[in-house]
């Protein structure tokens, strides 16, 4: 059933808009196991599946070795308020309001590097990338002109996102596309605002250095051959109905 965001939230249906949030992210990550916390979600693909793109041992260190210690850490933090564990986590940083000071930031810092990257691995996918399909298609030259226009303002806002952080379209309460960019491990969910991410790029340098060096113009431009416009569409179809 589709629905206009701005009206909603007119007229005052938070919850409403809450709950879309939870369906169209919920299943895409690993849900709270309670009392033993969050767990590491497996790849979708081998690690060298998207190379020459993506190397393998970047895969690997970034999926076994940096994921994995953001929800060690996530769970860590967990430990002194194990009720929150029964939250799945994108609920979790989506109110991050709610989430005690004592724990906050580390929440924050771990719990949105677990929701980022559980979205991120399958925003990617072997023989990807190439132009936009379908209604994600259709939505970016509505928003952006026309898709060379989107990727270079996607590329402009992950090039000038200082230090580290994540550039990503996401769909605003209007129902519009937009990019925004996010320090650190910060998610769009996190900020009240009713913006869904549907495309995400990490820009970390542990996500490229291997490969790329310093030279993050040059990994922006690769990984565009290993985006997965199906999973798009899908997050977008989820988003409005």
């Amino acid at each position: 059933m589709s629905f206009n965001r701005r009206d909603i939230l007119r007229a005052g249906l938070g919850a409403a808009s809450a709950a879309i949030a939870d369906r169209v992210f919920v299943s895409q990550v690993e849900a709270a196991e309670a009392p033993l916390g969050y767990t590491l979600p497996k790849l979708p693909y081998a690690f060298n599946a998207l190379e020459p793109h993506v190397d393998a041992k970047t895969m690997e260190i970034h999926h076994d070795k940096h994921h994995a210690a953001y929800v060690d850490k996530l769970n860590e933090a967990l430990a002194k308020h194990p009720e929150l564990k029964k939250k799945d986590p994108v609920t979790l940083i989506r109110e991050i309001a709610e989430v005690p000071e004592d724990i906050r930031q580390a929440v924050v810092n771990n719990g949105g590097g677990h929701v980022n990257h559980s979205l991120f691995w399958q925003m990617m996918k072997p023989k990807g990338g190439g132009n936009p399909t379908g209604e994600v298609a259709k939505a970016i030259d509505a928003s952006f002109g026309s898709f060379k226009d989107f990727q270079t303002q996607f590329a402009d806002a992950a090039m000038k996102r200082f230090g580290s952080g994540w550039a990503w379209l996401v769909v605003g309460d209007n129902g519009k596309l937009e990019i925004v960019s996010t320090a650190n491990q910060d998610s769009p969910l996190m900020t009240g605002e009713g913006k869904m991410p549907i495309l995400g790029l990490d820009v970390w340098e542990h996500a490229y250095y291997l490969k790329h060096q310093n030279k993050r113009a040059d990994y922006v431009t690769s990984w565009w051959n290993v985006v997965n416009w199906d999973f798009v569409n899908d997050q977008l179809s989820k988003a409005k109905s």
